[in-house]
């Protein structure tokens, strides 16, 4: 990384909030929109706790979450997965989870009121560029990372001074 680019950190979801929902029948996570899965792909089931692929036999779930809460038009949802034993992933500054580099990725930009200022589309070996020059726009609150195809929330991405913990 050159002297110039933004540090970042990538903060994955807490594991503490979804532990109970592992404790409910299914008609109970049915009728909060959830859905519990066996995992039987060893790429098609991307925990947003440990980011990344729970492990063929591994209990998941599959529910909607609110990854941008704000008071915005741009307040976003959409469905994630959770593995049971997730341990919360903590990457160092700079540091892109192996299973990001696999994917071509979409980067927005979010401003301290919670609006879109700025986004990208890139590949995994690019994801750190990308990232530091929407970071360099001092506008630039937080990033959110989805995958591109599907649009799914991966993580959010702050500045590494700013980050907690950092």
């Amino acid at each position: 990384m050159s002297v110039t680019q933004s540090a970042f950190k990538i903060v994955a979801l807490p594991a503490e909030p979804f532990a109970p929902l592992f404790e409910l029948d299914d008609a109970s996570l049915t009728a909060r929109g959830m859905r519990r899965c066996i995992a039987d792909d060893p790429t098609a089931y991307p925990c947003r706790v440990s980011l990344d692929n729970a492990a063929v036999g591994e209990e998941v779930l599959l529910l909607p979450f609110d990854h941008h809460v704000t008071a915005s038009p741009y307040r976003a949802s959409g469905a994630i997965f959770v593995s049971r034993d997730a341990v919360r992933a903590e990457p160092a500054v700079n540091e892109v989870p192996p299973q990001f580099r696999r994917k071509r990725l979409s980067v927005r930009a979010y401003n301290r009121d919670g609006d879109l200022i700025g986004a990208d589309v890139t590949t995994g070996d690019a994801l750190e560029a990308c990232m530091s020059a929407l970071l360099e726009v001092a506008e630039v609150a937080c990033l959110h990372l989805h995958h591109a195809a599907h649009g799914c929330y991966l993580c959010r991405v702050e500045r590494a001074d700013a980050a907690p913990g950092a």
